[in-house]
């Protein structure tokens, strides 16, 4: 048995060389860290101004396939929205997965829709309204509400003696192309929020914020029923992702 036990001699490893290898890691070159941690990385060093859309939204999917990376995989997905960041903001869940862009499954669309949805809400708190001057003034607090719809509303402002907004509600909700709103029924909310004046809102999600014919008669049906509860139409306010247009601004009120 001793015959057959031979020694085996392991050369020692430089702890000096171990040392080395181990504490250089973090202080490595980016080009050396893993393709998926580049964005968070590069974030934290030089700020979230530094990143492309793409890193942005590498950083929500977190990490790609075994072929692609996390920032590879975010370009495939805006390059299937055309890199319109907007365009991929009115997306559902259902409707990113159905864009078939592979590393994104239901956990990641949902990720994405969440922080696209905060950045909205974001973009509607630094625009919240107290009390309205002009209609530049509700129709930039409107914008920031309506005009990432991809279905059309009809909404209304209802505002005290002060013009101060006492209450902001949608009234109805239609297709791509219109919307119907019940004069009755605004004017029944009016009355329940002791509203002196209303403003009047729809958006139109083909771009366009040009009124149609329809848009003058209700306006004028509207004003019209309004009048006999002494509540005034302040305006009626057309936005879209192109702009706003306001009736009282066309002198159409």
């Amino acid at each position: 048995m001793r015959k057959l036990i031979s020694t085996v001699k392991l050369k020692p490893v430089s702890s000096t060389a171990h040392s080395l290898n181990f504490f250089s890691m973090p202080n490595a070159s980016i080009k050396t860290w893993a393709v998926d941690d580049r964005p968070r990385e590069k974030m934290l060093l030089k700020g979230y101004a530094a990143l492309s859309n793409a890193e942005l939204l590498a950083i929500l999917i977190n990490n790609g396939t075994k072929q692609t990376s996390a920032v590879e995989v975010a370009k495939q997905l805006l390059s299937a929205v055309d890199n319109d960041l907007p365009k991929l903001g009115k997306l559902s869940v259902k409707e990113i997965i159905k864009l078939k862009v592979k590393g994104i499954g239901e956990a990641k669309a949902v990720s994405i829709v969440a922080a696209l949805e905060l950045g909205l809400r974001r973009d509607v708190n630094e625009k919240k309204l107290d009390v309205v001057i002009q209609s530049r003034d509700a129709a930039e607090y409107l914008r920031a509400k309506l005009k990432y719809l991809t279905y059309e509303v009809f909404a209304v402002v209802f505002l005290n003696r002060a013009n101060k907004i006492k209450h902001y509600e949608i009234i109805s909700e239609g297709g791509i192309t219109g919307t119907v709103a019940d004069p009755r029924i605004i004017l029944k909310k009016a009355l329940e929020n002791d509203a002196v004046s209303v403003i009047l809102c729809h958006n139109h999600p083909s771009g366009s914020i040009k009124p149609s014919r329809a848009d003058e008669d209700l306006t004028r049906k509207i004003k019209e029923a309004a009048s006999y509860f002494d509540i005034k139409v302040l305006d009626h306010i057309i936005v879209s992702e192109e702009g706003y247009y306001s009736f009282a601004d066309e002198g159409l009120l």
